[in-house]
């Protein structure tokens, strides 16, 4: 009897503890709906938040802390169908007038074309630091996972664990890096038919609307971070490997793979925008 009443407090302190790790881990707890009067909701206790966009209006999020470098997950599933015209971002960046910025945009398609992925960082304001892929995967049937890994050596874009890209700290050879600036988590769905899909050429069709993207599995576990412009960032001291990552042989030869066979643009060969010569940190990759 005593040992059954044991396993019965083990099994209730277990499934406590799995509930005080669902509300800390929790889209309420990490983030502020800041605006779409209702477009962005959070559901399943706090573990899948949406952003909608209509014609009236899209939505969208911030993350209550600022994070100085992280290695920060979030599973995002896209906008399905004909998804032309709109965009989700997902990004970190600091404010002010010279702010520091990592980018994740998802630029939508019409049916059966593959979405767009942008990424750009930006220093003291200034970007022009385009990358763009295809998926090797329909970034609208499931949840996928996007990394953004930034410390003091390089910032590394990750798909489902696989790096896309690299940003490395070139701050020796005169380019700026970002790494006094907290940057808030950011993201939103929103109306970009503009310039969006195919330059603009391809409107969004409101026939489909309301549009919507999902998000869950966020983990900011392995970052520094504040809560407060008061307060000083304070990193995981029993986790920060992540701190001093670069890339290792295996994720070199998954990057030359991704690049070789999915990358659409890089500013670093594109001569024509840059005939006075390419970008400093493109002849120190």
């Amino acid at each position: 009897m005593a040992a059954s009443a044991t396993k019965q407090s083990l099994l209730m302190l277990a499934s406590l503890l799995v509930l005080i790790g669902v509300a800390t881990g929790s889209f309420y707890d990490n983030f502020d709906i800041t605006w779409g009067a209702g477009r962005a909701n959070i559901f399943e206790t706090g573990q899948l938040l949406t952003c909608t966009l209509d014609k009236i209006s899209g939505s969208g999020f911030q993350s209550k802390k600022e994070y100085l470098f992280g290695k920060i997950d979030m599973k995002i599933k896209l906008v399905a169908g004909n998804s032309a015209g709109t965009v989700t971002a997902y990004y970190l960046s600091s404010k002010g007038e010279k702010w520091d910025e990592i980018d994740f945009e998802f630029l939508g398609n019409v049916t059966g074309q593959p979405y767009v992925l942008h990424t750009n960082v930006f220093t003291g304001g200034i970007g022009n630091r385009e990358m763009q892929f295809y998926l090797w995967f329909d970034p609208t049937a499931d949840f996928h996972t996007y990394t953004v890994l930034w410390n003091p050596l390089n910032i590394i874009f990750l798909v489902d664990g696989i790096p896309i890209r690299v940003f490395k700290n070139n701050e020796a050879n005169g380019v700026a890096y970002p790494k006094n600036q907290p940057m808030k988590i950011y993201s939103s769905l929103w109306e970009a038919d503009d310039w969006a899909t195919q330059g603009g050429k391809v409107k969004i069709d409101w026939t489909n609307a309301p549009f919507s993207a999902s998000y869950k599995s966020f983990n900011d576990v392995d970052c520094c971070s504040r809560t407060s412009i008061w307060d000083w960032v304070t990193c995981n001291a029993n986790s920060n490997s992540w701190m001093w990552t670069t890339l290792n042989a295996n994720q070199l030869g998954q990057l030359k793979w991704v690049q070789d066979d999915y990358m659409i643009y890089n500013y670093c060969t594109d001569f024509k925008r840059f005939p006075q010569g390419l970008p400093t940190e493109c002849n120190h990759n």
